[in-house]
């Protein structure tokens, strides 16, 4: 690696401890270095707080140093004035001579205005230093400014002959058939934390009643969705417990809420449903979407191609019989060993 790639590398490791925090602001991180030391760090720790190159600037104990240092950044400094003032200004105001950018912001408001403001104040400018690298950490900001939609993830676990429950009817009252280990449960709830908003369909919420939150991870909640084409669902679910943030998309106006976190979106069930989906969640600040179930929604956004990434826990029990799992074919995938399981991971790009 060059040295450049050596200290971009130290600031995307910086940046990805604001996952789970930043939403919907991008994960960065910045280093500070002069004659070859690092004199200063910092990452972007959450919406609304101090950008990564603020509190890396601060925590330089020699401001003078600046002078003759080079800063790098995983994105682009920023230019406007959001919930806190621009990052390129305070780049020029310390007279740090050189720029090392891992890669432009793809927000229109910012893109390529933050590198001309430093050019043209006289410092030396590069750009694209681990870009694929910073790409990767920020794929549901990019999507967010590129696609309007969120970046989504597909996820479930499914049993060794591939299926991902029993039959199971509301008046059962069966409880869901149990795949995941204590090692990946604690995973899903990490990912959780890490996402903005947690989707299911009706007969997941009937039959499983699920609360959708984090509980064996440190972490905020997701905002909570729900296709409820009928409002099926009754109001005694957990979804309905005021808890989280719960947004169900519906044909039937005026759903009466229970909470003054629940929230009724009226939509068309028709081919645009998933889209139309999207574009709203995109609208109310969602940039990540996790898909939870069940076997019907996912399908469907397989059968879309409306999906990014999947994460596949493949049990080692065996049902027989039951609810089939989706399929997944021709498709870039990894797999490693969880606990007991093996873990499938897709990409859809």
């Amino acid at each position: 690696m060059t040295k450049d790639e050596v200290y971009m590398s130290r600031a995307l490791s910086l940046a990805k401890k604001g996952k789970g925090f930043t939403s919907p602001n991008p994960m960065v991180g910045a280093v500070i270095v002069c004659d070859g030391k690092i004199i200063g760090e910092g990452f972007h720790r959450k919406c609304g707080e101090a950008h990564a190159e603020v509190n890396a600037i601060n925590s330089v104990k020699d401001e003078e140093l600046l002078k003759r240092s080079t800063i790098y950044v995983t994105l682009e400094p920023c230019s406007h004035w959001g919930k806190t003032p621009p990052c390129s200004k305070l780049i020029i105001e310390k007279q740090i001579p050189r720029v090392v950018v891992g890669m432009q912001d793809p927000f229109s408001a910012v893109s390529g205005r933050g590198l001309e403001m430093i050019r043209n104040a006289g410092a030396e400018v590069v750009v694209g230093v681990l870009e694929d690298e910073c790409v990767e950490l920020n794929k549901a900001f990019i999507y967010a400014q590129t696609l309007k939609r969120p970046y989504v993830t597909l996820k479930w676990a499914q049993s060794a002959d591939g299926y991902i429950d029993a039959d199971r009817k509301k008046d059962d009252n069966a409880a869901p058939v149990v795949i995941s280990d204590t090692i990946n449960s604690i995973e899903v709830h990490k990912m959780r934390a890490e996402y903005d908003a947690i989707m299911v369909g009706t007969n997941t919420a009937i039959l499983d009643n699920p609360r959708l939150n984090v509980r064996k991870w440190d972490g905020k909640n997701p905002v909570r969705v729900l296709l409820d084409r009928t409002l099926r669902v009754p109001h005694s679910s957990s979804l309905f417990d005021g808890h989280t943030e719960t947004i169900i998309f519906t044909e039937m106006a005026g759903g009466v809420s229970v909470s003054d976190k629940v929230t009724y979106v009226t939509v068309s069930f028709d081919e645009n449903l998933l889209s139309s989906v999207l574009s709203e969640l995109s609208a109310r600040g969602v940039q990540s979407l996790m898909v939870e179930g069940g076997a019907s929604l996912l399908n469907s956004f397989l059968k879309l191609s409306l999906w990014d990434d999947a994460r596949v826990e493949v049990g080692d029990v065996l049902l027989k019989s039951g609810v089939e799992a989706p399929v997944i074919s021709g498709k870039k995938h990894t797999f490693y060993r969880s606990g007991t399981s093996m873990v499938v991971k897709y990409a859809n790009y």
